[in-house]
């Protein structure tokens, strides 16, 4: 499908639905969530797909870091009304937009009723505008994280191998479905030493979600430990950009085919993320 094919279509859908929301998270930090978030969402991009990252990750929020751009708001600035959603935008040279991360996320809890509105108002046409919104939520469950990661459409878990770190996605898993058993759930497993190993801890993990907690998560693949990760970070561009042909590219390219081949853009209720987190937020 040609570019033109693609905005033609999305122009005919606009008025009967609305982005997909995905929230990414992890159940503890450096797992490299936001660097997965940010090269997933540029292959994304690349198929012709509007992309809007909302970086959720309180107080460590690195999207700006990770694409090499300096940049004046955030969504503090947004919830403080500031300044609106809409002028928070960065639009970013790898085809997707973003929103900055801040440390005021807190202040979603305490806005008045106008502040509310003018939010919901705000990221109601944002939702109308993109194909998909990507949540990069911080590591662990906060309670105002909590709403957003329960009101998306979908949740991506980011995890590594280490003991410690599948306990924590576990324990985000449990949180999650225990709150809202119909979520769609997949994994994504990092910095794997090879095939074998990952395919078999992703196995396990899987195992154990539907044993214990009678869920089901698909996964979505694994990256590989790639030295060229860490470049691309030391030289702040997106690693699929500046190492197109490494490693850990190519298994981003595998886990987009991946989550193509398992989901689709669907049409849904406009609203419906927002009424969501209403509906959290009063429960």
């Amino acid at each position: 499908m040609s570019y033109d094919q693609a905005e033609k279509l999305r122009n005919q859908l606009s008025s009967e639905r609305t982005a997909k929301t995905i929230a990414v998270c992890s159940g503890k930090g450096g797992v490299g969530k936001s660097n997965f978030t940010v090269n997933f969402s540029i292959k994304l991009a690349q198929e012709n797909h509007k992309i809007l990252v909302f970086d959720l990750d309180v107080g460590m929020g690195n999207i700006d870091l990770l694409l090499g751009m300096q940049t004046e708001f955030s969504i503090a600035d947004v919830l403080n009304n500031r300044i609106s959603i809409r002028d928070a935008i960065v639009k970013s040279p790898y085809g997707i937009d973003y929103i900055p991360g801040g440390s005021g996320l807190h202040s979603f809890l305490e806005m008045d009723e106008h502040k509310e509105a003018i939010f919901y108002q705000g990221l109601e046409k944002l939702l109308r505008e993109y194909d998909y919104i990507l949540l990069d939520m911080g590591a662990g469950v906060t309670e105002t994280a909590l709403f957003f990661i329960l009101a998306a459409d979908e949740c991506f878990v980011v995890t590594t191998p280490e003991p410690t770190s599948i306990t924590d996605a576990y324990s985000m898993v449990k949180h999650i479905l225990s709150n809202r058993a119909d979520m769609p759930i997949y994994t994504i497993l990092n910095r794997v030493r090879n095939q074998i190993d990952g395919s078999n801890i992703l196995d396990n993990f899987h195992t154990v979600i539907h044993r214990f907690l009678d869920g089901k998560a698909q996964a979505l693949g694994f990256i590989p430990e790639d030295a060229n990760v860490m470049k691309a970070v030391m030289h702040q561009k997106p690693y699929t950009m500046l190492y197109p042909k490494t490693k850990a590219s190519k298994a981003i390219d595998l886990i987009l085919q991946a989550y193509v081949n398992q989901t689709k853009i669907l049409i849904r209720k406009p609203g419906s993320f927002i009424e969501r987190i209403k509906h959290f937020m009063k429960g």
